[in-house]
């Protein structure tokens, strides 16, 4: 039987089930559903894209997959190429995995190498953010700070090697003048925090960062799963604030397959080039640089380019704050809007239990979580399938 994400396998409901997807529309036996959050903040085109199926199968016509160790290719060659020159800065060196959670391993371990390489081995701390989520892997669940998702932790005590601070430039400020000789890499997810809450901060907390990572040599490391492609309001936020080590996921593929990456600097990279084979970053998942999912990634980001997807968001975030405009109601805390994302916080997550049926029925599949009530569309969503998605939020409160 299958063992579902995030669920009491004793106490789930079944859950519904898809038989066919095309544009924003989930369907099901007897329902056709606008998708409002992209199957986890990934489908950004759509689904049964004819230009991404397309770019699969041509590709599939070759060869799926051959391994990156010893070999290489021309799709995963191309894809480095593009990020290379899309990418702000220098974050020129493109290391592969299989998903976002593990992606963000590999920046953590590039972060904790990178110093190691250098003889400096009291930089073993990571500072990240309260309520941060970046993955359910192992160290991400460490850097984590969400007892919903990684109470499990409870087993091995409070990690010595993380230090959580609030998105407050006095707090940060403090931590890093109290822990800068043995901070390895200040990790975070820029101005959104997704399974956190879609908590959202300030870009002058980012800027400050930045200058203090430059004053004491730390390493500034951008989680962009989430936030990446376009889901703030920005194409990414490190075209912002310039990071050391950017991660991007979800999104990269259009939400076709499973694939992301680690970008490094040239900085960071240069710490492990070295005739020292030791100074190697000794990592490798099986699936890194799958050509498939470099084949898609290619077309999706030639498909954001050409069709102006940054105009679509902007689009998007001016709908969303028209329809949201004078929406209050005693049990929502707060509504926020930032980009291709808007969140109703409510005081008590009771409040929104049976919702995800209500919008069902509605024509709308939706996923809250704890105490928050949220929308994240495909950005190919039309005005008046985005405004359904928007008034059945309404409507649970007003009913």
């Amino acid at each position: 039987m299958i063992w579902y994400p995030y669920e009491q396998m004793k106490l789930m409901k079944k859950p519904y089930k898809i038989v066919n997807a095309e544009g924003v529309y989930l369907y099901t036996e007897d329902r056709k559903l606008i998708d409002s959050v992209s199957s986890w903040w990934s489908v950004i085109h759509g689904y049964s894209h004819p230009e991404l199926n397309a770019a699969i199968e041509e590709q599939l016509q070759k060869f799926a997959h051959v391994m990156l160790g010893g070999l290489t290719h021309e799709p995963v060659e191309r894809l480095s190429e593009k990020l290379k020159q899309w990418l702000p800065g220098d974050l020129d060196y493109c290391f592969y995995s299989d998903s976002g959670s593990v992606a963000v391993e590999v920046a953590l371990k590039m972060a904790l190498q990178f110093f190691m390489n250098r003889g400096e081995t009291k930089r073993t701390k990571v500072l990240a953010l309260e309520h941060a989520y970046h993955g359910d892997t192992f160290k991400t669940m460490e850097v984590g700070d969400d007892e919903d998702y990684h109470f499990v932790l409870n087993a091995y005590g409070k990690s010595k090697h993380v230090i959580h601070i609030p998105t407050k430039v006095e707090a940060m400020e403090a931590i890093f003048a109290e822990y800068h000789d043995q901070l390895n890499c200040f990790l975070v997810e820029p101005l959104l925090q997704g399974a956190g809450g879609m908590r959202m901060y300030n870009i002058g907390f980012l800027k400050r960062a930045r200058e203090l990572c430059d004053q004491y040599g730390v390493l500034l490391v951008f989680d962009e799963v989430a936030t990446g492609f376009g889901r703030t309001g920005n194409r990414f936020v490190s075209d912002l604030v310039l990071p050391d080590i950017l991660v991007l996921g979800k999104a990269l593929t259009g939400g076709y397959l499973g694939h992301a990456v680690t970008v490094a600097n040239q900085k960071v990279y240069d710490g492990f080039y070295d005739e020292d084979p030791s100074h190697a970053l000794m990592h490798g998942p099986t699936f890194m640089g799958n050509a498939l999912a470099c084949s898609v990634a290619l077309k999706s980001i030639e498909i954001f380019e050409k069709q102006d997807y940054m105009s679509k968001i902007r689009r998007i975030e001016e709908i969303t704050g028209r329809e949201m405009k004078g929406f209050s109601d005693p049990r929502v805390k707060e509504v926020r809007i930032m980009g291709g994302c808007v969140c109703m916080e409510v005081y008590d997550s009771q409040c929104i239990k049976g919702y995800q049926q209500f919008a069902y029925e509605q024509g709308v599949f939706s996923r809250p979580f704890l105490n928050y009530l949220y929308a994240m569309v495909p950005y190919i969503i039309q005005e008046e399938e985005l405004i359904k998605v928007l008034r059945t939020m309404k409507a649970w409160f007003l009913k």
